[in-house]
């Protein structure tokens, strides 16, 4: 038989521990927020009002997570504050640890003395791969062409790393200047990109601000969509192995390898 004030005794700690393990919940993992990381706008006259364009980077610093069903709304004000324009877009998804390109053009009746890209924070959904899964599609032979009226033609190659076709790519560019300050951009689409036969891409971009000199182009390629689903399915799919062409020399008539390590051994 237990003694009355060792029973007490038992009661009184079985009542701290259930309180102790009551108030420990499973803890939530905390998601960083996408960041703006960089942004330009510019604004020029157009045949029937003003054609503001702009360009961003957004940056996901979440390694297991897909920011999806992003939104980025531009404010164009005049000198008096009133809003002259207002545009909302829809982003496509931001990579599990990477980052997202951004470009787009509108038309406001009024010249916009400010312009503001904000966005709306993302909805996250976990990655089924690491982010060293989410291989880059490789982009090659790029070629950046001052044009008479001051515009700039792009061209070149998106190749793709992954066993699977990827149906459609968007193409991003930006356009930099000696310093690396971002200066603009513009984005377009390639289709049916399959490993070993990279499709060719050309754009135009213009509207830049007068006097600017281009020194630098950066060029991603991406699937596009407000999920990760179609990136996703090309990383599961798996990736097109770096060596895939047989060796065509003979075999070393003795393992090299093994008669330095006997020889080392003695």
């Amino acid at each position: 038989m237990i003694p009355r004030s060792r029973t007490v005794s038992l009661l009184a700690l079985g009542a701290i521990c259930l309180a102790g393990c009551s108030s420990e919940e499973p803890s939530k993992q905390q998601l960083k927020p996408l960041v703006l990381k960089e942004q330009v706008s510019n604004v020029v006259k157009s045949s029937d009002g003003y054609a503001v364009n702009w360009a961003g980077i957004l940056t996901n610093a979440n390694p297991w997570h897909f920011g999806e069903h992003v939104v980025a709304t531009i404010v164009g004000r005049d000198a008096a504050g009133t809003e002259v324009v207002r545009m909302d877009q829809s982003l496509d998804a931001v990579p599990p640890g990477g980052s997202l390109a951004f470009t787009g053009q509108v038309n406001a009746p009024q010249k916009p003395a400010k312009v503001t890209i904000d966005y709306r924070p993302a909805q996250w959904r976990p990655a089924a791969r690491i982010a060293s899964a989410f291989k880059e599609f490789p982009v090659s032979r790029v070629q950046t062409l001052r044009q008479k009226d001051r515009s700039y033609l792009i061209t070149g190659y998106v190749d793709n790393p992954y066993q699977l076709p990827a149906s459609s790519l968007v193409v991003n560019v930006l356009l930099r200047d000696k310093a690396g300050k971002l200066l603009g951009g513009g984005s377009t689409f390639v289709d049916d990109v399959k490993a070993g036969s990279p499709p060719r891409f050309i754009l135009t971009v213009g509207g830049l601000p007068a006097g600017s000199v281009v020194a630098k182009t950066d060029v991603t390629a991406r699937t596009w969509g407000s999920t990760g689903r179609p990136f996703e399915d090309l990383a599961l799919g798996g990736a097109v192995p770096l060596h895939t062409i047989k060796p065509t020399t003979e075999p070393f008539a003795i393992d090299r390898g093994s008669q330095a390590m006997t020889e080392h051994q003695q």
